[in-house]
């Protein structure tokens, strides 16, 4: 475990195996360690059981073990991803996201000024919200 001597809860591991509100806090600790991902490969790999490990507290780890009971190397599995992201950071240029073509839906009108509904009838004053007929 290499990796563990650079992580920032180094100076502060009980705080990590906290239980209840205060592994929220613990979890910010990690947001910001550059060993993040390691940490959490090795509690994933090592089905570490208590405490929080790259910014997961135990029962967010055994819930991503079991909706992925295939993968079998969690280090591999975050290695192969960061080479896969840092491919596609190098060879496809940034697209800048585009303004949507129309602008946001608005009631549309009928030629006398009222609503129309979707079926392009005027909408009937109890389904504007008005009087009802019998009113």
């Amino acid at each position: 475990m290499y990796w563990a001597e650079r992580g920032l809860c180094r100076s502060q591991p009980d705080r990590m195996f906290a239980e209840g509100a205060a592994q929220a806090e613990a979890k910010t600790v990690c947001v910001e360690c550059p060993v993040r991902l390691d940490c959490l490969a090795y509690a994933l790999d090592h089905r570490e059981e208590y405490g929080v490990w790259g910014a997961m507290t135990e029962r967010e780890r055994r819930a991503l073990l079991r909706r992925r009971p295939a993968v079998t190397s969690w280090a591999e599995a975050f290695r192969a991803a960061r080479t896969y992201e840092d491919t596609l950071l190098i060879s496809v240029p940034r697209q800048v996201e585009q303004p949507p073509a129309h602008s946001p839906a608005r009631p549309r009108r009928s030629r006398t000024g009222g609503s129309v509904g979707r079926t392009g009838r005027p909408r009937r004053s109890h389904e504007r919200g008005g009087p009802t007929a019998g009113s």
